[in-house]
């Protein structure tokens, strides 16, 4: 963590814009083994992989989302114990990133194209998020995972029964997001007002229909 601090903001600038490179092309590596990894891929027929696909583009673009904010939030951040707390949560999320890309590569899919644009829009929401102080900040983040929970769920409910590889990989999705919520709100997060809700609900809205074809 000393190291982190003693760097200047332009060396910041350019440690986050190398992780937001990384984290568009899917280059972050996983710190843990895929969940599904050893689980044998289930036989789809055309639809069943085109649905599977297209969740997993979703989730994928998700985690590049989740990327972003937590490298703009702890761009900003002044206190060490919050920086490492983005810096951690980020870590987790990067395995999530693999995870998704390596199974939509497993299902014959592709990546959003518009990742570039997801990536940005979300570090500008997570340096707002920071700039409004460490108590909102951390409330946006508990926030922002339990929406992803909720999600997560929704996505299970439609995985084609014989996609056990990616259920796998969305059920510990959804244990470290409901984590991280946790974890944010036991360092002093503040409750989001409900129309702020209302407003990420509808982000999120945009961003998973658009994802789901694009």
């Amino acid at each position: 963590m000393t190291t982190e601090i003693s760097l200047s903001a332009t060396d910041r600038l350019l440690s986050w814009l190398g992780r937001g490179m990384a984290s568009v092309a899917s280059a972050l590596p996983a710190a843990r083994p895929n969940p599904g990894g050893r689980i044998e891929d289930g036989s789809l027929d055309a639809a069943e992989r085109r649905l599977s696909v297209s969740l997993m583009r979703v989730n994928h673009v998700g985690e590049v989302c989740a990327q972003a904010l937590y490298d703009g939030q702890g761009a900003v951040t002044t206190d060490p114990v919050l920086r490492e707390q983005f810096r951690r949560a980020a870590v987790e999320e990067g395995d999530h990133l693999a995870w998704t890309r390596q199974r939509l590569a497993e299902l014959g899919g592709r990546p959003s194209i518009l990742n570039p644009l997801w990536y940005a829009g979300a570090f500008g929401m997570g340096l707002l998020a920071g700039r409004a102080g460490d108590r909102l900040s951390l409330g946006f983040m508990a926030e922002t995972e339990r929406q992803v929970e909720h999600h997560l769920d929704a996505h299970l409910e439609r995985l084609p029964p014989g996609d056990q590889r990616s259920r796998a990989i969305l059920v510990q999705m959804k244990a470290d997001e409901a984590a991280h919520a946790v974890a944010a709100m036991h360092l002093g997060g503040a409750e989001m007002p409900a129309p702020v809700r209302g407003a990420m609900r509808l982000a999120s809205r945009v961003m998973t229909t658009t994802s789901h074809y694009l």
